[in-house]
């Protein structure tokens, strides 16, 4: 049976829902940029929260960004709409945009309101294992007509550049206390960071997050992702813990170290950079400022 991409006519337009968290954001790209690779003809739009926009501005491989309207989206027309997000609001807008095909994973909940049931990742790449989450965004891709391949590294763009010379960048903040790194050693890395590695640390925050422990050295307080994107792109070293800028860094190329706690690292480290993984199950403060130092002083060998 021919596949739902073989059965698309030429210039179709396909509608990608990836409504909201900044990693998982991120991590769809490599999966659009297999879709638009396998079919140039196809016109793409992504589905998402406006705070999230600028993750997929500037993109080569996306024609539109659709604000998360089941009105909107159906003006829009697609053919397909893929649901790469899995919630009960996505599952709305996929069913209500009226495209032809309707994807989405079947263990999603209510997957009977999909005409396309894509199967687990592991089965559609042929190996039971813990699939990294951007390729499961990617099995998706492989499920609809895409030829299984390597799955690329993510793809954010910035036509703007932060400063001239070399620096770092810092991110110390968590979404949950189990995932923070005790801030006191952040600021021994950064001590680190300019008087061996020859960087200049700057550390990064969103909005709510404090800025006073580090104050000591530069700290950008910004809810433009825009800001954030020119900052990191033009970055020589990234350092923080799991979190979105550490895959916004990945995406740019820029090599990172990263602090794991309960996190699995096999679902959500950095994707196709050179990397360091510091992880502790046990907890955060498990992991010393000596190991972080020496996965720094690595990765800047290699850079």
């Amino acid at each position: 049976m021919p596949s739902v991409l073989e059965r698309l006519p030429e210039s179709s337009r396909v509608a990608i829902i990836r409504l909201r968290s900044l990693g998982d954001c991120v991590l769809s790209t490599p999966a659009i940029h297999l879709l638009k690779s396998h079919r140039p003809d196809l016109k793409l739009s992504v589905v998402v929260e406006p705070r999230f926009v600028p993750l997929f501005e500037e993109n080569p491989d996306i024609d539109d960004i659709v604000m998360p309207s089941v009105s909107l989206l159906r003006r829009w027309k697609p053919a397909l709409s893929v649901n790469l997000h899995g919630g009960t609001r996505s599952l709305f807008l996929t069913a209500g945009s009226m495209a032809g095909y309707r994807a989405g994973f079947a263990h999603y909940r209510y997957s009977l309101f999909y005409n396309v049931r894509i199967p687990r990742a592991q089965e559609i790449l042929g190996e039971e294992r813990v699939v990294h989450t951007a390729e499961h965004a990617a099995a998706a891709m492989f499920y609809l007509g895409v030829p299984v391949q390597p799955v690329p590294r993510a793809r954010l763009f910035s036509a703007k550049r932060w400063r001239d010379g070399a620096y770092a960048v810092i991110h110390p903040y968590a979404s949950s206390p189990e995932k923070a790194w005790p801030a006191r050693r952040f600021l021994e890395v950064a001590e680190f960071m300019r008087k061996a590695l020859q960087l200049e640390p700057i550390f990064i925050g969103g909005p709510g997050d404090d800025p006073e422990p580090f104050t000591p050295w530069p700290v950008e307080i910004s809810s433009d992702l825009r800001k954030s994107k020119s900052l990191l792109a033009s970055a020589s070293l990234f350092f923080g813990n799991d979190s979105g800028p550490a895959h916004m860094a990945a995406a740019f190329g820029v090599p990172v170290a990263v602090l794991y706690g309960p996190s699995n690292p096999t679902i959500w480290a950095p994707w196709r950079t050179e990397a360091q993984v510091l992880h502790s199950p046990a907890g955060m403060d498990r992991i010393t400022t000596t190991q972080a130092v020496e996965a720094l002083a690595k990765l800047r060998a290699i850079a």
